[in-house]
């Protein structure tokens, strides 16, 4: 007698997010600003455009597939602001599972006043500590943005669950970038607790800053950076993590409040294909998709700028093929963090994506 072969349940999925420049459009370049963020009412705070409608589509399409996404923030702004934060999450509906946030006071009184600006250390710390409370196999989806150093942060944390870092290699790293000699045993201790996983797919880099895209190929195709959400929402459905009606829900929300056309999300389409973030055949999909829901226009000449941009990839396409055919696969290995270093900040200084000081 056979037996019926229960299908697994879906693995549960994890959305880790930076809060100020990522979710929320702080403005700190100066003390005064700083004062004016911490003091804002929930009211007075403003989301970046297309954010709120992204998550929400996340925890939707997680319900309509049946299977479990949790939103997690991180913040490296101090705990006194909570209060206004969450309220600003509850006025935007938006359905989260947890937020930390970084005690600036405790380094104050230890007289760690270099660590008032250092966040990858403690970053990294609430990331493995995250790790260890997640459901079992869980998948990983990280979002941050380019003011700070999230993608050299992100790109360590994928890299040591993955266990194509060892604690022997971070270390140095660590110490290279200034982190405190505290955070440094605290991350060495979680490794060991956080497990090893592959676990995390894509990190998302929004671009609030428009830092150059080149900026981050040092980090691999891992780092996706995106100049607004509705890319962000794009390479999501294309790796199934969103269903079209998804992406045009956040569509709608640029177009609607955010001054966003018709043809600038198509141009936004058209440059995901031209950096092969997603692929022809998706976009495509995707796009035809999107002009029946009326989000992209349907009155494209045949020959248009996109047009001509896709044929240009299709000839692209077909000689890399040719090239790569009888290549193998390459192993996916931790990326060069000394190359990574040495271009984005001189020794003993903290990275910064940007070549600025964060």
């Amino acid at each position: 007698m056979s037996r019926l072969r229960v299908p697994s349940a879906p693995r549960p999925l994890v959305c880790r997010w930076d809060l100020d420049k990522t979710y929320l459009q702080s403005e700190f370049d100066s003390l005064r600003q700083l004062l004016r963020t911490a003091f804002e009412r929930a009211e007075d705070k403003v989301d970046v455009p297309g954010v709120a409608e992204l998550i929400k589509a996340i925890k939707k399409a997680a319900v309509r597939h049946g299977r479990t996404a949790l939103v997690y923030f991180i913040s490296a702004s101090p705990p006194q602001i909570g209060k206004a934060i969450r309220e600003k999450l509850v006025l935007d509906g938006i359905p989260y599972d947890g937020i930390v946030f970084k005690d600036q006071l405790a380094h104050l009184k230890r007289g760690k006043l270099r660590n008032l600006r250092e966040h990858v250390g403690f970053k990294l710390v609430e990331l493995l500590r995250g790790r260890v409370d997640a459901p079992a196999g869980a998948r990983e989806l990280l979002f941050g943005d380019d003011w700070e150093s999230d993608s050299l942060i992100y790109s360590l944390y994928a890299d040591v669950l993955a266990g194509r870092l060892d604690v022997d290699r971070l270390v140095p790293i660590l110490r290279r970038i200034g982190v405190d000699a505290r955070l440094i045993d605290q991350v060495v201790a979680l490794v060991a607790t956080a497990g090893r996983q592959d676990a995390v797919e894509r990190i998302f880099i929004n671009l609030e800053r428009r830092t150059p895209t080149g900026t981050f190929r040092l980090f691999g195709a891992r780092v996706v950076p995106t100049f607004n959400y509705f890319q962000t929402a794009v390479v999501l459905a294309a790796d199934g993590h969103l269903d079209v009606e998804d992406v045009a829900a956040v569509a709608r929300t640029l177009l609607d409040r955010s001054g966003y056309t018709g043809r600038r999300l198509e141009n936004s389409l058209g440059d995901l294909v031209r950096r092969t973030v997603v692929s022809l055949a998706a976009a495509e999909r995707i796009g035809a998709a999107l002009r029946v829901a009326g989000v992209l226009p349907t009155d494209t000449p045949a020959r248009s700028r996109w047009r001509r941009m896709v044929d240009a990839f299709r000839r692209y396409r077909g000689r890399r093929r040719a090239r790569r055919a009888a290549a193998p696969a390459p192993r996916r290995a931790a990326l060069d963090y000394d190359a990574i270093l040495d271009r984005l900040r001189p020794t003993g200084r903290e990275p910064s994506v940007e070549g600025r000081p964060t």
